[in-house]
This record gives C-alpha cells, sequence and structure tokens, in this order.
C-alpha cells in the first residue's frame, strides 16, 4: 500500500496534481475525472443522456460508476467523498 501512503502525505491540491501528472497518462486522468464528474452528476439526480452530453462518456460508463455508487450497500467511497465535499444532497436509503 504505498502508493495510497504516498497519497496521504501530498500537501496540498498543488501537490496532488503535480504527482497525479507524474504517475498517470493524460488519458488516465481523463478517464477518472470523467468517472468521478459521472459519479457527481448521478448524485445530483441527473439522467443519463445530461449526463452523457456533459461529459462525453458513454452509457456503459454511465453505467458501470451508478452500479459503483448507489447500487453498492454502502454507496461505495466515491460517494462519501462526493457527498463531504457538499456536491450532492445525502438521499435517504
Amino acid at each position: 500500500m504505498p502508493l495510497y501512503e504516498a497519497i496521504l502525505n501530498l500537501k496540498d491540491l498543488d501537490e496532488c496534481c503535480r504527482f497525479f501528472d507524474d504517475l498517470c497518462t493524460p488519458g488516465e486522468l481523463r478517464s477518472m475525472e470523467q468517472r468521478y464528474d459521472v459519479a457527481t452528476y448521478l448524485l445530483q439526480d441527473q439522467v443519463y443522456l445530461e449526463i452523457l452530453e456533459k461529459t462525453g462518456a458513454s452509457s456503459a460508463t454511465i453505467s458501470r460508476v451508478r452500479r459503483n455508487i448507489l447500487d453498492n450497500e454502502d454507496g461505495g467511497m466515491m460517494r462519501e467523498v462526493i457527498l463531504r465535499q457538499g456536491l450532492a444532497d445525502k438521499k435517504a436509503d
């Protein structure tokens, strides 16, 4: 788990951006950012077509993210982070 420990040791947003720029290809970063955006929009109750238009994500990607954040028993860690950031209202289960 050294990678995750390294992430926890980043000091600020700038270091985080630089670290991930070093670690990932531009395509990998875009994919992760896209999935995060999809999760945020799903938690804001936006429909697939709106999400597709805003993010360019495929319906398969949107479905996969939905399964990970909405259909899991606990909603997944990404859902928790989005809620912590105040980017979506907490839904009643």
